[in-house]
């Protein structure tokens, strides 16, 4: 069976009705419905790469299927097998690495606004810069971790504007990372400044660990006054916690 279009509804004819489960490894991200019941969310990125339809949910003859799928698919077939598929993970298709434009980093002839060092622990800090700081990119770098490991890990980043008050996050976007775990767990730059502090970006463990220094620098959409930020470190045990640190301000910190 073949569904036409990213947001369609297709139909599949059985003879005898039982327990399957559908194949979505062609799809993105959505959800789908089988004769008016969810089944569910869908991702490609895994582990789970299947969907259960319960037999009870099927009827004899024409049954109708319904797909959301905000990203599209790569193949619009869906198959139902005997067995689920619930270890298959693919971080390569994770959706957020294939937005970010490739960007290159440009602080040779930038001077650093602040450098300090961070506190040890998982507490939120404050930091005021010594004078406020104007520009559309806001970089932190990481020299070290409390550790002496080579990580990086930062749970939340929040700027604070010209009257000490948190900036908003709307339309912030990551100009530049030197790096992040993909593969053994999701350590994605976006963690940093989505506002949940359970998730975090941590730089590559996994196939390589690289040293510091290590630099996220965020695109604030336009310029801003910048007159402090607060950290939130990693917040469940383990590496990356950040000791010595510089911070960076500026128009034209990231070049594409």
């Amino acid at each position: 069976m073949h569904i036409p279009r990213p947001r369609g509804r297709g139909a599949f004819n059985l003879e005898n009705p039982g327990d399957t489960f559908l194949d979505l490894r062609g799809w993105g991200k959505g959800d789908l419905w089988v004769n008016g019941h969810c089944l569910g969310r869908f991702w490609d990125i895994g582990p789970t790469q299947t969907a259960y339809a319960p037999g009870c949910w099927l009827r004899p003859g024409k049954n109708e299927i319904v797909i959301l799928d905000l990203l599209g698919p790569r193949q619009s077939g869906i198959a139902g097998l005997e067995k689920p598929i619930l270890d298959a993970l693919r971080p390569e298709l994770d959706f957020a690495s294939v937005r970010r434009p490739a960007a290159r980093l440009s602080l040779d002839s930038a001077t650093p606004v602040y450098s300090a060092s961070f506190a040890p622990g998982p507490d939120t800090q404050e930091v005021k810069l010594s004078a406020p700081a104007s520009g559309r990119f806001f970089c932190l770098e990481s020299l070290n971790a409390h550790d002496g490991r080579p990580f990086a890990a930062v749970a939340e980043l929040d700027l604070l504007g010209a009257d000490g008050k948190p900036i908003s996050h709307d339309g912030w976007t990551i100009a530049y990372v030197d790096s992040e775990e993909r593969a053994g767990e999701d350590g994605s730059a976006e963690n940093a400044i989505d506002g949940q502090t359970a998730n975090f970006w941590h730089t590559q463990w996994s196939a390589a660990q690289p040293n510091h220094p290590h630099q996220l620098v965020l695109d604030l959409g336009k310029s801003q006054i910048i007159s402090g930020f607060r950290y939130v470190p990693r917040q469940s045990e383990g590496a990356g916690r950040i000791k010595d640190y510089r911070i960076y301000v500026g128009e034209n910190l990231v070049r594409k």
